[in-house]
């Protein structure tokens, strides 16, 4: 069976008003995530709680890319 991660999204500086989305895989510092039209970087990846089962609860903080 496949893990599940529950991963809420928030947006450094509020640009964008974030999301709580399922992911097959866990976010990775430095990944590039597409909310939307728009693209963001993984600065940091905390998890919230012990995983239960195959569910993982995560807080992924994002900020627009570095040019």
């Amino acid at each position: 069976m496949t893990a599940i991660f529950k991963v809420s999204y928030v947006v450094r500086g509020g640009t964008h008003p974030g999301a709580i989305l399922n992911e097959d895989k866990r976010p990775q510092v430095g990944q590039r995530i597409k909310l939307g039209a728009q693209e963001f970087e993984v600065v940091e990846v905390v998890d919230l709680m012990p995983a239960r089962g195959d569910f993982s609860f995560l807080h992924v903080t994002l900020q627009p890319p570095k040019k």
